[in-house]
């Protein structure tokens, strides 16, 4: 039975390239940064969960909700198994961060958290907005026609990722397995990135004050499973 199932939709990407040094402290035992070159790929997300089921049970006042996560893109080390490494995971449910923290070892904050939604036959545009101290906000404007995602494409090294790794301690690390189907993804025409990534996140990513995204993206989502953790 899979830990948790929910329908993942209205996940915008928006993508910076860093120094290694900055994400290396972030590496749990047994991985490796997936690198594309001389820079570390970091995206700050916004997404829904939606009809939310723990042990395929639903959690009351728990089904849908909204996260904010800041992550990290590895290897894990000796294999092509590629997964992700989550700096800091936002939601606005306490029970889910403490669930999260103690079964997975994430970083899950809790914090007020909105999303906003507007649709129609020539452009889609999701809002997030999130309140560490003051608010800071995630805007994406996109086509509504969806889009595949190409072999080799900066799509597929972004979104294709079915692993998270997190540290239980400096010598041991958990491996989670994330299924949902390949997918699609939508041409953003516009976006506003109005984040203090220094009050978010702590000062070591102040850095990401100073930047503009080097791409952004939108992505369709589906239905998926988190399965039990596993000991690296």
């Amino acid at each position: 039975m899979s830990f948790l199932t929910s329908t993942w939709s209205y996940l915008p990407f928006a993508n910076y390239k860093v120094p290694p040094a900055l994400l290396k402290p972030y590496l749990p035992k047994g991985t490796q940064l997936d690198l594309r070159g001389d820079l570390a790929d970091i995206s700050l997300v916004g997404l829904r969960f939606e009809n939310t089921r723990i042990l395929n049970l639903p959690v009351p006042f728990h089904i849908n909700f909204s996260e904010i996560n800041l992550r990290l893109y590895v290897k894990q080390t000796g294999t092509n198994r590629r997964g992700v490494v989550f700096i800091k995971e936002i939601v606005d449910k306490p029970l889910i961060t403490l669930v999260a923290n103690k079964l997975y070892n994430e970083r899950y904050d809790t914090m007020p958290l909105d999303f906003q939604l507007e649709e129609d036959k020539e452009f889609h545009h999701v809002h997030y907005k999130w309140k560490p101290k003051d608010w800071q906000e995630m805007t994406v404007n996109y086509e509504p026609a969806a889009l595949s995602i190409e072999d080799g494409s900066n799509e597929q090294f972004i979104l294709e990722r079915y692993f998270g790794y997190s540290s239980y301690d400096p010598q041991t690390t958990y491996e989670y397995e994330v299924r949902h189907a390949s997918w699609k993804h939508y041409k953003v025409t516009d976006y506003q990135i109005n984040v203090n990534f220094e009050q978010t996140y702590g000062k070591e990513f102040a850095l990401l004050d100073t930047l503009e995204p080097d791409s952004v993206m939108m992505a369709h989502g589906s239905r998926i499973s988190i399965e039990n953790k596993r000991k690296l």
